[in-house]
């Protein structure tokens, strides 16, 4: 049962967390072009590969219970608990700005380009990935 949850959790995590990495870093891009179709699918697409990141929480969660849950107690496990948790809220962030630039790139009006969202689309995306690869040095190093 446990070699299952590793391969799902691993499996959500390749899958999942990888895609949406880089869309988000795709996204300030779309902006800068004013390419509204393609900022729209990368909002859909954040949205959809975010929520399906919520799975490497949920198997690693399981997995930790598996193994008789006194995995879960240690430092780096809730350290990297806790900065997906974060991870999330910043996903969610970006998934609102990146509402609010298709919006704004989509209206008529020509004054707003939506400058605010890609920067801060652009500093929150570069942090997502650092959370990540915190994540993956705490998920290999210390065990």
């Amino acid at each position: 049962m446990s070699s299952l949850l590793l391969w799902l959790h691993i499996g959500f995590a390749i899958f999942t967390v990888g895609p949406l990495t880089a869309v988000t870093m795709a996204a300030p891009r779309a902006i800068r072009a004013k390419n509204v179709p393609v900022l729209q699918n990368i909002q859909r697409t954040t949205r959809i590969y975010g929520v399906g990141s919520l799975g490497v929480l949920v198997f690693g969660i399981a997995l930790g219970a598996a193994l008789g849950g006194a995995v879960l107690g240690k430092w780096y496990m809730t350290a990297s608990m806790t900065l997906f948790i974060v991870a999330i809220v910043l996903i969610v962030i970006i998934d609102r700005d990146l509402r609010a630039a298709v919006r704004v790139l989509a209206s008529p009006d020509a004054t707003d380009d939506a400058k605010v969202q890609n920067g801060r689309i652009a500093a929150i995306s570069g942090l997502l990935a650092v959370i990540w690869l915190v994540i993956l040095f705490l998920m290999v190093v210390p065990s």
